[in-house]
Order: structure tokens, then sequence, then C-alpha cells
């Protein structure tokens, strides 16, 4: 396995997205490129992403692999590209090799290890409430609500999308058909807003979010930029408001 990116920045950043939920992780590498899964240790969140081979310069794979890796040393590793570097890596035996091409050739190795846990697919569930919109905007709609709360509510109808948190204090933010594409019938889930902080960061790889939910149902999170995938799911918060 052989592979090749001159523009690591994009998987630097998922990579360091990824790893503020789960630590260690199985990544798959296939003839259609990187792809993970993961579940977070609490069990109330899951990530998914997926980097297509057309993305590298060079993709030379004798056969599929899967490699364990913990994702706090390859995002220190990722951490050292600079503007304008490219990015090699490369297995062998146990180990994962490292090239940051620039000014200089720099080498780092990693030791592969043992992933014990079960992959879990993506799940693929219809939605009451499709809503998708800028992802500045969502960034600073969690934030606002983040401020007051550790959990906000989102409420969807067949022309308005709501966010609101409540605590001592409250934020709200209301988006028509005008701010927002909205695909709803009428649905309302409460989620916490630690987890939702973090999803957010995805703002980072697309300029545009896509949220999914239903009642009191796991909501999903994708941000796509081309064939690059980077989504979340999040189990709701179940119990009164405050």
């Amino acid at each position: 396995m052989k592979l090749e990116l001159q523009s690591p920045k994009i998987f630097s950043d998922i990579v360091s997205i990824i790893s503020e939920i789960v630590t260690e992780v199985r990544m798959k590498i296939n003839k259609e490129g990187i792809s993970l899964t993961a579940v977070d240790p609490a069990n109330v969140a899951m990530v998914y992403f997926r980097l297509p081979a057309t993305l590298f310069s060079e993709f030379e794979l004798d056969r599929e692999e899967e490699i364990g890796i913990n994702l706090g040393s390859l995002k220190a590793v990722l951490r050292r590209c600079r503007p304008g570097s490219s990015l090699s890596l490369e297995k062998k035996e146990n180990m994962l090799h490292l090239g940051i091409n620039d000014r200089i050739k720099r080498d780092f190795s990693l030791a592969l290890i043992e992933i014990e846990s079960e992959e879990k697919p993506l799940p693929q569930w219809e939605f009451n409430s499709v809503i998708h919109l800028n992802s500045d905007v969502l960034v600073e709609v969690v934030e606002d609500c983040a401020i007051v709360s550790d959990a906000c509510t989102f409420s969807a109808e067949p022309s308005k999308f709501i966010v609101e948190a409540r605590g001592l204090n409250s934020a709200r933010a209301e988006f028509s058909s005008d701010e927002a594409e909205i695909h709803s019938g009428n649905s309302t889930a409460r989620f916490s807003l630690e987890y939702l902080s973090k999803f957010i960061k995805g703002s980072k790889i697309s300029s545009r979010a896509t949220l999914s939910f239903s009642d009191n149902h796991p909501m999903r999170m994708d941000f796509h930029t081309g064939d690059v995938v980077l989504s979340f799911v999040l189990a709701p918060r179940i119990e009164q408001e405050d």
C-alpha cells in the first residue's frame, strides 16, 4: 500500500475533528479510497468519513487493507504538514509510515494497533425532516445555544426550522424557507450541545450542512465536498425540557 496526497489539509482536518469523538479507529482502504465508521466510547455518537481514491495523486493498493490507528498520534503528525506540503502513506508490516515533503522530506512511523470493537455500518434511516443550510450559520446557532444550556431542541415544520435552547437563560434561531432548504413534516427532538459543538467543526470541509431528524430519534449531520463525506449520528436526549 502506497498513497500520496498533494493537498493533505482536508484529510488533516477530518482526522482532527474525528479525534475529538473517538481515539482509536479502524480505517478501511480499498480501491474506492479511505473510509471509517466508529462509535464513541459512550455509545451516543457515530462518525463516518470517506476520502475517495480520486483525491490522491498516487493510490497503489495490492489488496484491501484495514489499519488500526490512534487518531491522536496521527493528528500530531498531520499537523506537521505546512501549506504546500504533500503527504505519503505506506503500510509495512505493523507500521504506518508517513512522509511529509516540502523543503525537506520528513518521515514518521506510527505503530498500528488491534481494534477489537465490532464495526457498525452507518444507519440508513428515513427522516421526517431534512434541512440544508450554510454551515457557518449552523456554527453560529449551535454556539449561541451552548452559551445558555447543555442541550438544544430542533423543531421543524414544512416551511420553518427552529433551534432553541433553554436554561436559566435562552437562545433561539428561526429559519424560513428563504434561509434554509426545508423538506419536512412536523418534528421535534433534543440533542446534546457537547456533541453538536464537535460536529459543527465539519464546517472546515464544507460550506453546506445537512441536518436530518425525526421526533425523538437519532439525528444525522452531513458535510459533503465533492466525493468527500463527513457524517455524524447522535442519539437524542430524552428528558423533560428545562
